[in-house]
């Protein structure tokens, strides 16, 4: 029977992220007023009855605020004692008195302190906590931590097995929807649980060598289309984001795209051996008794009232498991391994259309497969290369802990692009007497299935005509668990006529981790055959190399430690790369080769860690 997870984690924030902005229009700001405390208490406490009068039991994540609070710590303890309530500790609602009169900032992203002060808030945070409840906590988390902040806690504070420790695709797209204010740059991670590696908290951890010793969970659970296409923060299952995204009646006040969101990711069971998960992070800013969002304080109460509700009515029916963090952790250990994949065959249930996504994770890469253009890659990230990247002050990277792409659609234009250049895409060409058709322009639909350890999407064929000669073609998608590779099978199922046509096999790609291009310098393209290399250094030369026969060619992207390379099981295929220039700062790799009737060629798509 499948299992449904559900993690239902709530946060008394004393100084709620926006309410005092809000609450306090026209005031000086002061994080202590009497009146912000008492609302963000009383908002605290509606959540919790809304999920315990729904028999739903809740992860109580204490801010370092609240742990300044009698009121706040004592609900904590009755709620433990009477509804098995467990009582964790949050990085996220540091600010306060205490800690402003300490750091000096008004910084609040745990992850883009210095390394210095990450160990010394922890130590006075996880001391605080132990010093108030006489435990040290199971549980904490943050919008992100980077794999430094969670080795650091694992190894002072052991008990801690569970950690909220990413916001899926929370990049450049929800930069520019919070007016280009938001300096969180997160893509890249992966959208369910996860073991996090020591290397890098995205790049779940391939095995007990790399295992940094807590099980991960996002920062909500989010639309895996709705979010990837535009701002996570409007399509995901906290209610309040379906408000701030406007998709309710707003004349009954109902929000079905809520449940439907829910249900999809219940019906992730199907890819993931019976096993899904979803979960729901709350603080109290988003309840403001002067509203939020365009909406007003009785609807926002009444979306997370039928949050609750709808998940209790699944636990009763017995659709649901409801978990606390620890006890969630406990469970993914004894239920996942290391290297078993996550998998997302996710349909449209915002807007209607009939588009599909398939997400794939695993130790080693990160994939996305998008059916609305015939089957083709729009996003890669190398977590074979487990980059080490550390994050915030005093590093490379103060604000962008996102983990870089080697494809990526939405930042480096994908297939439908300017009138010159090309975007990152892995995707196959058909040419047929000087006519070329791209099946990033071929609609399709997938079918998930699994062979032992292997991955597959089938797709349904497509028809691709030409001016005398039509043909059916299918696609299959093979991801062989642990294999870091991905293998592609083109198919003619028909044609109209005997004739050979050229299928091209390519991969467009880049790095980087916005929209904004990077040096390409030192990277270096390699065709091999046998004992001979052909290389090439990038110097923004447009130059192309073709090699007959040639057993790989790859591109070696030392920036990010990777070696990405394609081979092709027709031994008589041509294999190439080209160069790109400083309009077009890509590389292609590919692959040409003479396909008939009845014949079937596959490709791979192979990524190494490149020292």
């Amino acid at each position: 029977m499948d299992q449904f997870i559900v993690n239902i984690i709530h946060r008394p924030e004393m100084v709620p992220e926006y309410a005092e902005k809000v609450t306090g229009q026209g005031r000086t700001e002061d994080i202590g007023r009497k009146a912000l405390l008492t609302e963000s208490l009383d908002i605290f406490k509606t959540q919790q009855e809304c999920a315990h009068k729904n028999g739903l039991k809740t992860t109580i994540e204490m801010t370092y605020a609240s742990l300044f609070n009698e009121e706040a710590v004592s609900i904590a303890k009755e709620h433990h004692e009477k509804y098995g309530d467990e009582i964790g500790l949050t990085l996220l609602g540091l600010p306060c008195k205490e800690f402003r009169e300490k750091y000096k900032t008004k910084d609040f992203c745990i992850w883009m302190f210095s390394m210095e002060d990450k160990k010394s808030i922890v130590n006075d945070v996880f001391e605080k906590f132990h010093d108030t409840f006489g435990f040290y906590p199971e549980s904490t988390g943050s919008y992100y931590m980077d794999a430094d902040l969670i080795n650091y806690i694992k190894e002072k504070y052991p008990s801690v097995k569970c950690a909220v420790a990413t916001c899926w695709e929370e990049g450049p797209k929800a930069y520019h929807t919070c007016n280009n204010s938001w300096y969180t740059f997160m893509d890249g991670g992966p959208w369910a649980p996860w073991i996090p590696s020591k290397q890098n908290t995205h790049a779940p951890a391939a095995n007990k060598e790399e295992d940094s010793g807590i099980v991960a969970i996002p920062h909500l659970s989010r639309d895996l289309i709705a979010c990837y296409d535009g701002n996570g923060s409007n399509f995901g299952t906290h209610p309040q984001n379906v408000l701030r995204g406007m998709i309710y009646d707003s004349k009954t006040w109902d929000y079905p795209y809520l449940y439907n969101l829910i249900d999809q990711y219940r019906y992730l069971a199907k890819f993931n051996n019976g096993y899904a998960y979803n979960m729901m992070f709350v603080g109290p800013g988003w309840m403001n008794k002067m509203g939020r969002w365009e909406a007003p304080y009785e609807l926002l109460l009444k979306s997370y009232e039928d949050g609750c509700a709808y998940y209790g009515s699944l636990k009763k029916e017995g659709k649901l498991i409801d978990m606390t963090m620890s006890e969630f952790a406990d469970y993914y250990r004894e239920k996942k391994t290391y290297t078993e994949p996550e998998c997302a065959l996710w349909r449209d249930i915002l807007y209607g259309s009939k588009k599909q996504l398939f997400w794939y994770c695993d130790p080693f890469l990160r994939v996305c497969v998008n059916m609305d253009q015939g089957g083709a890659i729009v996003d890669l990230r190398p977590y074979v290369a487990k980059l080490e990247w550390k994050v915030g002050i005093g590093t490379d990277h103060i604000q962008d802990a996102s983990y870089p792409f080697l494809i990526q659609e939405k930042y480096r234009a994908g297939y439908f692009t300017h009138y010159a250049g090309e975007g990152t895409v892995r995707s196959a060409k058909l040419t047929y007497h000087g006519e070329e058709v791209d099946l990033c322009l071929c609609p399709t639909h997938a079918h998930f299935s699994q062979e032992g350890s292997t991955r597959i999407l089938t797709l349904d064929p497509v028809d691709i005509e030409f001016t005398d000669l039509n043909l059916k073609l299918q696609t299959r998608i093979f991801f062989e668990e642990g294999a870091s590779n991905i293998r592609i099978e083109r198919s003619i199922l028909e044609m109209s006529r005997e004739a050979e046509i050229e299928l091209n096999e390519y991969m467009v790609a880049c790095f980087g981790t916005t929209e904004y291009t990077e040096d390409m310098t030192g990277i270096t393209l390699s065709a091999d055959k046998g004992s001979e290399v052909l290389s090439l250094p990038y110097e923004y030369k447009c130059r192309e190399k073709y090699v007959e026969g040639a057993d790989s060619v790859s591109a070696v992207v030392p920036q990010i430690k990777t070696k990405v390379s394609m081979t092709c099981d027709k031994k008589t295929a041509e294999g190439y790369f080209k160069e790109g220039y400083a309009f077009s700062p890509m590389f292609t790799l590919g692959y040409k080769a003479k396909i008939s009737d009845k014949e079937v060629i596959s490709t791979w798509l192979s990524l190494e860690k490149a020292n």
